[in-house]
Formats: C-alpha cells, sequence, structure tokens
C-alpha cells in the first residue's frame, strides 16, 4: 500500500461526495491563515481548504468594528512567528491587525484555499476509510455540501459570532434609548454629544470607553466588579530601535523573544506573590489617578493578580479620559433598567442615551459543530485532552485554542509546527490514522478542568463542555508557553500516547 492510495483515493472512496482534501482547516481567521501557512511550507505535498462560515477572512478582527478595537497583546507575540509584524504601535488597532492578516494569506498564497459561506455543521469519522466526512451549510443558499478529508484541523476559535453572552438585564424593554452590543455594531451609530453607559469591566469595555469619550457629551463604566489594569505605551521602543540597525526577520525574532520572556516572568511572579503585584498595580493606578481618586472601589478585584485576565491601557488613554472628565466609572450593581437609563441598587439612577453592553463572550465548543467516530456521538467533557489540542480517542483532529494568559499565537503556531511535523511523520511511515490513547494505567488518574485556576466567567460558563485534562502530560493543558514548546517539539515517534496506523485495505 503507498501512502497516496492510503490517503488520497478519490476515484475509489470519495466517488459520492463533492470534494476531497488530505487537511481541511475550518475558519480563516488568525489561527486558520496562521496553520494554512505553517501547512503551505511545511507540507507542500498535502491538498488543503479552508472552511469560513463568514464572507470574509480575519475571524475577530473582521466581526468586530467597534470604536477603538485593539489588540490587548503586542503584535511581535500576537503576530506570526513567520511574519514580522512592522508597524510602529505594537498594541495595534483592529484594522492593522486585519491588514496584517490579509497580506499574509496573499504572501503564502492560502487566500486562493478558502471557501466562504461555509459553516461545518457535523464531522463523522470512518475508521474504515480513514476520512472525516463534513456536512457543510452554505448559509446563503441554506444549502448542505459534503467534503472529506485526512485530517481535520479546527481553527473556528473559541466563541460565538451569531451570540454573544446576554446577562438578562431585569426590565431592560423599558429602555427607549438605544442598546447595542459591540459584536454587532452599527456603522452609522451616531454618539456625537450623546449620553452613553457602558456595561462591562473587560478590555472591550476599557478600550471602548477613552474611545467613546472623544465623542460623547459624557461616558460612564457601569462594572458590578472592578478588574487589574495596567498600562504600557502602545509602541514598543526596543522594537523600533531594533528595526533602525537589524534585518526586520532579526528585529522581529529578538522582540517576540523579549516579549514572550517578559510576559512569562510577569504571569509567574504574580502568581508566586500576588500581594506584591497587587501593591505594584494598585500604586501605578495612584499615581496616575491621583490621591483622590477612589482606586479601591473601582480598580480593585476581589481575587489576585493574573486570576484573571489583565487589562491593557494603552497609552494611559482610559485614565485620561477619566481625569479630564469626560469619562467615569460607576462600581455598582444594576436593580432595573428604566425608560431613561439605568436605576442601580444603591438607588442612584444613570442617565442614557445610549447603553453598550461589553459583558462578554458566549463560549462555543468546536464550532458549535457535531461530531461522531464509526457512528458514536462524541461527547468531548467525558474524554481527556492530549497537550490541549487533542481528544482521546478521537482520530485525525487537532483544535487551536490560544494562551488565556499570554498571546494567542505563540500557542498556535506550536500546535501548527506539531501538526505539520505530524503529517509528515505519517507520510514518511505510510500511516493514515493517528489518535491519542490513554493507557489503561492512567484511566483513573486524578482529572480537573480543561483549563484550571484561571476562574473567568467567561470560560467558567462552557467548561463543563470541554474535555478533563489530567495530572500527567501529554494529558494536560498546561497553557505554559515555556513548558509547551518543550512537550510539543518532542519526537513524534517516540510518544508512546499516539497511536498511528495504515488503512487496512484501500481497494
Amino acid at each position: 500500500m503507498s501512502a497516496s492510495s492510503a490517503q488520497h483515493s478519490d476515484s475509489e472512496l470519495h466517488k459520492n461526495v463533492k470534494e476531497h482534501r488530505d487537511v481541511i482547516i475550518v475558519g480563516a481567521g488568525l489561527s486558520g491563515i496562521g496553520a494554512a501557512c505553517h501547512l503551505a511550507e511545511k507540507c507542500p505535498d498535502r491538498s488543503y481548504l479552508l472552511l469560513e462560515s463568514r464572507k470574509a477572512m480575519g475571524g475577530t478582527w473582521d466581526l468586530f468594528r467597534y470604536p477603538g478595537i485593539r489588540s490587548d497583546s503586542d503584535m511581535h507575540t500576537l503576530g506570526y512567528s513567520f511574519k514580522p509584524w512592522e508597524g510602529a504601535k505594537a498594541i495595534a488597532d483592529g484594522p492593522s491587525i486585519l491588514d496584517y492578516v490579509r497580506k499574509t494569506a496573499a504572501e503564502h498564497a492560502v487566500d486562493q484555499h478558502i471557501r466562504y459561506d461555509h459553516r461545518l455543521i457535523s464531522a463523522s469519522w470512518s475508521s474504515e476509510q480513514s476520512v472525516w466526512t463534513l456536512e457543510i451549510r452554505q448559509p446563503d443558499t441554506d444549502q448542505t455540501v459534503q467534503m472529506t478529508c485526512n485530517f481535520l484541523y479546527m481553527c473556528s476559535g473559541y466563541y460565538s459570532y451569531e451570540k454573544p453572552h446576554d446577562p438578562q438585564f431585569p426590565e431592560v424593554d423599558s429602555f427607549k434609548g438605544q442598546i447595542i452590543r459591540p459584536q454587532f455594531w452599527p456603522e452609522d451609530l451616531d454618539y456625537q454629544d450623546k449620553t452613553v453607559v457602558i456595561i462591562g469591566s473587560g478590555a472591550t469595555a476599557m478600550t471602548l470607553v477613552p474611545a467613546m469619550a472623544k465623542k460623547a457629551k459624557q461616558v460612564t463604566m457601569l462594572q458590578r466588579s472592578p478588574t487589574y489594569v495596567f498600562s504600557r505605551p502602545s509602541e514598543d521602543w526596543f522594537a523600533n530601535s531594533l528595526r533602525k540597525i537589524l534585518p526586520a526577520t532579526w528585529a522581529y525574532a529578538l522582540t517576540r523573544l523579549r516579549n514572550t520572556l517578559f510576559q512569562e516572568f510577569i504571569f509567574k511572579q504574580a502568581r508566586k506573590h500576588p500581594a506584591a503585584a497587587k501593591r505594584f498595580l494598585l500604586n501605578q493606578l495612584r499615581k496616575q489617578l491621583g490621591a483622590d481618586y477612589n482606586v479601591e472601589k473601582h480598580f480593585t478585584p476581589n481575587y489576585n493578580p493574573w486570576d484573571q485576565r489583565l487589562c491593557l491601557v494603552p497609552d494611559d488613554d482610559l485614565f485620561k479620559a477619566i481625569s479630564n472628565g469626560s469619562a467615569n466609572i460607576v462600581t455598582e450593581h444594576i436593580q432595573r433598567f428604566t425608560e431613561t437609563g439605568i436605576e442601580l441598587k444603591s438607588g442612584q439612577h444613570l442617565e442614557a442615551d445610549i447603553v453598550v453592553s461589553a459583558t462578554g463572550l458566549e463560549l462555543e465548543v468546536m464550532g458549535g459543530a457535531t461530531f461522531s467516530v464509526d457512528g458514536q456521538v462524541i461527547d468531548f467533557a467525558t474524554l481527556t485532552t492530549y497537550k490541549g489540542f487533542m481528544v482521546s480517542d478521537v482520530p485525525n483532529m487537532v483544535s487551536t485554542f490560544g494562551y488565556v494568559n499570554a498571546s494567542w499565537t505563540l500557542r498556535a503556531d506550536l500546535i501548527s509546527e506539531w501538526v505539520c511535523r505530524t503529517l509528515n511523520h505519517m507520510r514518511k511511515t505510510q500511516t493514515s490514522k493517528v489518535v491519542p490513547l490513554v493507557p489503561e494505567s492512567l484511566k483513573d488518574m486524578p482529572t480537573k478542568d480543561w483549563i484550571a485556576d484561571f476562574p473567568a466567567g467567561y470560560l467558567q460558563r462552557a467548561m463543563h463542555l470541554q474535555p478533563k485534562q489530567g495530572n500527567q502530560a501529554p494529558w494536560v493543558n498546561s497553557q505554559d508557553f515555556r513548558s509547551e514548546r518543550a512537550l510539543f517539539s518532542l519526537p513524534i515517534e517516540s510518544d508512546n500516547a499516539l497511536h498511528f496506523s495504515a488503512l487496512v485495505n484501500s481497494q
């Protein structure tokens, strides 16, 4: 049996379906475009296709169009390992990031391999044929088509593009003004000289407040509880200086290394010395907002730094808006909505022409599709994660999820490199199937949540749907870049958790 007969038999195995590829990538956002670039470079003999449910590439960076949309990670670590970020601002705005993704796709010609308006509905694995059969809906026509692939690479992100988190505000229908969700920002929204209340305390709210305060009459950020924040310049002096004396690729690589190590150091020091980290963050805020500002009430959470993700304030923009009076923060619980605003449990009433509900995302497992193996529907919650990107007993499928404590793309790049090495190993060994199997001796090992020790609400709302992680590698999802870089780079052939096999009958 040849490798081509095991993995390409379109005429025999796939004659009843529309199309077949060696690899199908689901999602053409930051992760999916990166995955395709890695694949095109490192596995040039593999055919591939990207399926994108929307009408454009870019994922988050094309979907979100609210004022001030930007990264909350520096672009030297959020950017791809193979594509230098050369913009002056390391904390970049959304349109610049979208342009970066589009240019990367064009440079590697992966934009020619994207099918838009193709939403994955279900995927079923056949061990007899070593293929995934995909049911795909085309939203514009509501037609369903079939495709097959040997390897399924999920890069669909972690949240629903159609449904943001709805906290069910009391008596919200009473409000006569506009209620806006950042995920569906109206292009023609006029907030000039309007009174705006933004509900939320995360990155989206803290981005919107200073951006809208430039035009609005008054902007109030209404939060139920505070979030830790820190400020840094939007421009990285180190990167900008290096680019003047070094080639772009060298300057980028050095900056990426420096910033990655710095992220790791800050995170681990905060977890190791939470009291000192808290004291440092709050002291910085007092310097930026003045001694009279109530930092304890509005910027002091009831958890330790990095128990949840810190919010970035580039160039002190939020603090400047608060200091000049164009924005303010109210920390209170909502009693109900009224015709003209929001009544708080304290009795205070916030007048509003526009209310922005920046209350978070609705997590979605595997893009909301259903999966089965040999006719058995997969319940991911009953299975064990393999390195945080595969699942026990599920063959030939990888799913990308980045870091919650560092830049997303650092992990996405590591996963892509692992996928390419594994596909090349399968080509070399003429195998068509790879599946992680938990050995009998570890079936009863202690387990914990897929992402542990990170109690952010948006994650906890869907953690019961995710696979569990064990207490030893490779059945872990450590979310630690340095340890995962070592773990992911171990030789494929020596990994006893992976089981490879060839197609028994290719006729």
